[in-house]
């Protein structure tokens, strides 16, 4: 059994959107009646920004809500997509005119889910559009691929192009081209666990490490024996270069986010590799972020992400964007 500082299983994702709401100071409040969370003030006239996805992964996507950033969060229950009802509820919270721009992980209940949710939305007369993120590249290359880490730098350039002003359909252009150009690859040096059973999710050997997981806990695509730092970010950084691939010239934005339970000791190890490997072949990196940015619960383990940049997207990437409860500076 895993320990863990919680009450009643059933209210785990009612008590931390009620934390988030007493962090905001009034920035934040509860969607009535479901379990979402939204800003308390929204701009008339913009693109509505909401993004979701299952409980148990926080930050994402509960605390990317705030100027810049997402406008509302649909909360499902642990590792389980929001069901069509708080997904629509939400919608109608934060439309102000111009559409709602759905951003959300390509798994089939979250997609089913929120296109049950858009046909709600038409029927109110509310345009909607979606943007699905899927930078697992443990996956092959198409529709299939999961949306993992990466999600955050989907949501960050989603945020920035509806807080621009711009239509419903230049934010989701913005937002796939985006999708695009983000690759991340992770890895488990131990499984997380569900909070309602404290059972692991999965088994893995005390020498063994797993590639490739998923955001539910799913399994990796490759178990390994534990091997050096610098041995794994290489086996790593080859593959989520070569996806791209990567040349000489480009500029990427950097994420090395930790699963739950990896010191930042490690997480500026891997930093410190990918960092060299980058300069070894010529791309700049024009931004980091290091830290929890998607967790598994106490999965440790992490994951690597990068962006490639153009002159559209790192001009959205810039932009200002704050969220109302996590990591202030």
């Amino acid at each position: 059994m895993v320990k863990k500082a919680i009450n009643n299983p059933e209210r785990i994702v009612d008590e931390v959107i009620e934390g988030l709401v007493f962090a905001s100071h009034g920035r934040l409040t509860k969607v009535p009646g479901v379990r979402a969370i939204m800003r308390t003030s929204i701009e008339d006239g913009k693109v509505a920004l909401l993004i979701g996805g299952g409980s148990g992964h926080e930050p994402i996507y509960t605390t990317y809500v705030g100027p810049g950033f997402a406008d509302a969060a649909a909360c499902g229950n642990i590792f389980a997509a929001p069901s069509p009802q708080i997904i629509f509820e939400a919608t109608k919270a934060i439309r102000r005119g111009k559409g709602v721009l759905y951003v959300y992980g390509n798994y089939e209940g979250d997609v089913m889910n929120f296109d049950v949710a858009a046909e709600m939305a038409a029927d109110e007369g509310i345009e909607v559009k979606h943007a699905r993120t899927m930078d697992d590249v443990s996956l092959p290359k198409g529709e299939g691929r999961r949306g993992i880490a990466g999600s955050y730098f989907q949501v960050k350039i989603a945020g920035a192009a509806c807080a621009s002003g711009l239509s419903l359909e230049d934010a989701q252009r913005v937002t796939l081209h985006a999708q695009q150009n983000i690759r991340s690859l992770s890895v488990a040096l131990r499984p997380g666990s569900l909070p309602e059973t404290g059972q692991p999710t999965f088994t893995l050997g005390e020498d063994e490490l797993e590639i490739g997981m998923g955001g539910h806990g799913e399994r990796g695509v490759a178990r390994r024996k534990m091997m050096p730092a610098d041995r794994l970010v290489d086996l790593m950084m080859g593959q989520l270069v070569e996806d791209f691939p990567l040349k000489r010239g480009d500029r990427v934005a950097l994420l090395v986010d930790d699963l739950g339970a990896t010191t930042m000791m490690e997480l500026l190890i891997v930093n410190r590799r990918v960092r060299q490997i980058l300069d070894q072949i010529g791309v700049t990196v024009h931004d980091t972020r290091i830290g929890p940015y998607m967790t598994t619960q106490e999965m440790a383990g992490f994951s690597i992400t990068l962006m490639r940049l153009d002159e559209e997207l790192t001009h959205y990437f810039d932009r200002p964007a704050s969220n109302e409860s996590f990591l202030k500076p």
